[in-house]
């Protein structure tokens, strides 16, 4: 077949011209990369030989690197899995993967260097090869066929393939390296091969397979240099070493070799067990959240090892969903070497080790907490979420929530800082016995809810709930230390201190004659709301809304409606504050009669005022602008 030229997805593009103008803080990074991936070929190849006998021969597993100063270029090949035509155009030519318009526009808003973290994330460590080549081919023939195909791009947008001869399966990259990589008296010179050895024990020491090169080696004068193979990483995995004998230097670049990781993890667990069930575990939390953790296609679990031997990438099994940003390894010599996904779900071994390790990783998160406060803000920014999505999924298992509720974060009203609920209760005035929460879009939205002056007034602190899934949580948990959580949004809520309790009393002697003005509010709104009723909750508000007990808030029907599930809906009850001059104004329109137009634009003037506080936009905004208009002019 003729050379065959296509252009990159529009995503991918968008990415190799970030890869290539950036201004990269580490050029040498593009070596560990390429080595991961033949590793992670060389690791499908024997996955897929186990089942499919045809792909087994008798070739050792193999990275080979050559440095050549000649052609200016080096050349990393495997003798793994391979790829066929279409998985060449489907791996390389596009990037198939949930959140990558967000993940783009992530690295345009960031600085060089978090540019460089961030696609280090995405897990596009291939396209590091431009950093340093003005050319790149890739030639590869997947294992067990006979055809192979040969990629050539020079990251400007497009890239040719042609059909090609290999001798055998496996991957060669060839990389014609940029000038300024190939010069003796530069900071960098990757046609050397001593210098790409230091980078080879630097980054990929713990690579479990062979990574050969060659040197030469001189003898006599009038002997001509021979050439001799070396493998240059040692292949020693780290978690088979003592704890005292690694430095955290090495664990860091074990997880960023081992796992794709550009930056340090956040937090490192060692361990290593013995008893009913000996294992070795090494988890990493990393620095910073997947893009797409949250989505269905982020591939979670933990590499899976029996006796040293590589058995599966990602096992599920081990943890619950909400640790799916743990990363690592688990190494047993208790588990047999054919093992399944069906057996590994049904083993007890399993099951005994994801219980240790869970224990071990809350632990370790309860220490971070207590010990270092900063760093522990840092892991609740990225990863809070999923302990509070941990707290909902344990809805039914008492011991499960109570593991997780001493590590939730909230920003309260207290000097808008996060809180754990212990420290609100601790703060907590001794007349008061609720845990008072409020939802909204952010901060500042619920800081300007009416029903916050009160609060505020009183000296009582409240826990903003602003992502979607805090008010899940506080339902699920329901109490902490023997106080229930009360939404001000609700229209159960009052304050228990004896001056709200008589002004309580004050507004209830007025509701008892304002009961036929109440009843034709209602009916001028129409059938939005259950109920409207005075309130002793505001001060200088003259309206809010509240939501009944028992079904989802406004907030939470906003979330529902973003996820186009319309059927939840929140029971509305409109609050009118009697001692507010709106009140006097409403009143007096009654006056002229319930159908009178200036009394029924009143009424739905303040029900879509009622609205906006709440960050719901009314049906018709443009004609509350003429309703409001029409008020200011009379």
């Amino acid at each position: 077949m003729a050379v065959e030229k296509l252009q990159f997805q529009a995503e991918t593009k968008r990415l190799l011209d970030l890869v290539v103008n950036s201004i990269y803080t580490n050029k040498e990074i593009f070596l560990r990369e390429l080595i991961s991936n033949a590793s992670d070929a060389l690791d499908k190849l024997r996955i897929e030989s186990l089942t499919n006998s045809e792909l087994a021969d008798d070739s050792a597993p193999e990275i080979f690197i050559i440095p050549d100063a000649a052609t200016k270029t080096i050349t990393i090949s495997d003798n793994g899995i391979g790829m066929t035509r279409d998985e060449v155009i489907n791996n390389i030519g596009t990037i198939a993967k949930s959140g990558t318009k967000d993940f783009l526009d992530k690295i345009r808003e960031s600085s060089n260097a978090a540019a460089q973290e961030l696609i280090g994330q995405f897990g596009v460590g291939f396209y590091s090869a431009f950093i340093v080549a003005e050319e790149v081919e890739l030639i590869t023939r997947k294992a067990g066929t006979d055809s192979a195909v040969k990629w050539t791009s020079d990251g400007a947008g497009e890239y040719e393939l042609e059909d090609f001869n290999k001798d055998s399966r496996g991957t060669t990259i060839i990389l014609h390296l940029k000038k300024e990589f190939t010069d003796d008296d530069g900071e960098y010179n990757f046609t050397d091969v001593y210098q790409i050895e230091r980078l080879i024990k630097k980054y990929s020491d713990f690579v479990r397979y062979p990574i050969k090169m060659n040197f030469e080696t001189k003898g006599k004068e009038e002997d001509a240099p021979t050439i001799e193979i070396r493998t240059v990483n040692s292949m020693k995995p780290l978690w088979t070493r003592s704890k005292s004998e690694i430095s955290q230097d090495d664990y860091n670049e074990f997880f960023k070799q081992q796992l794709h990781e550009w930056e340090n993890p956040l937090e490192i667990l060692h361990v290593k067990a013995e008893g009913t069930v000996e294992y070795t575990a090494l988890l990493c939390i990393p620095k910073r959240a997947a893009t797409n953790l949250y989505y269905s296609d982020y591939e979670a679990g933990l590499q899976l090892y029996s006796r040293h031997v590589f058995i599966m990438d990602k096992c599920k099994d081990f943890l619950p969903d909400w640790l799916r940003f743990v990363k690592g390894l688990v190494d047993s010599p208790d588990l047999p070497l054919n093992i399944s996904r069906e057996i590994l779900q049904q083993s007890t071994g399993v099951k005994v080790i994801g219980k240790a390790l869970e224990k071990n990783i809350l632990k370790q998160l309860s220490k971070m907490l207590k010990d270092d406060r900063d760093k522990y803000l840092e892991f609740w920014a990225q990863f809070g979420k999923s302990l509070k999505i941990g707290v909902y999924n344990s809805m039914f298992d008492n011991k499960a929530k109570d593991s997780l509720k001493d590590l939730l974060l909230f920003q309260t009203s207290k000097e808008d800082k996060f809180s754990t609920l212990a420290e609100y209760v601790e703060r907590m005035p001794d007349f008061q016995k609720q845990i008072y929460v409020a939802p909204g879009k952010d901060a500042a939205a619920i800081k300007n809810l009416p029903q916050m002056e009160l609060l505020r007034d009183r000296g009582l602190e409240v826990i903003y709930l602003t992502d979607p899934v805090d008010e899940f949580t506080i339902q699920v948990l329901n109490e902490y230390a023997e106080k229930p959580f009360q939404s001000i949004t609700r229209e159960d809520f009052e304050l228990d201190d004896a001056e709200s309790q008589k002004t309580k009393a004050e507004v209830e002697e007025i509701a008892k004659t304002q009961g036929d003005l109440l009843k034709d509010v209602k009916e001028a709104i129409g059938g939005n709301v259950k109920e409207v009723r005075l309130t002793s909750r505001l001060k200088s508000g003259a309206v809010c809304l509240v939501t009944g007990e028992g079904g989802p808030s406004l907030s939470m029907e906003k979330t529902f409606a973003a996820m186009n599930n319309p059927l939840f809906k929140a029971t509305q009850i409109l609050e009118l504050n009697p001692n507010h001059a709106v009140f006097n104004k409403l009143q007096n329109l009654h006056a002229l009669g319930k159908d009178a137009p200036e009394f029924k634009n009143l009424c739905t003037t303040l029900y879509s005022l009622a609205l906006l506080i709440e960050g719901v936009m009314p049906d018709n905004p443009a004609e509350l602008v003429n309703k409001i208009t029409e008020l200011l002019t009379k």
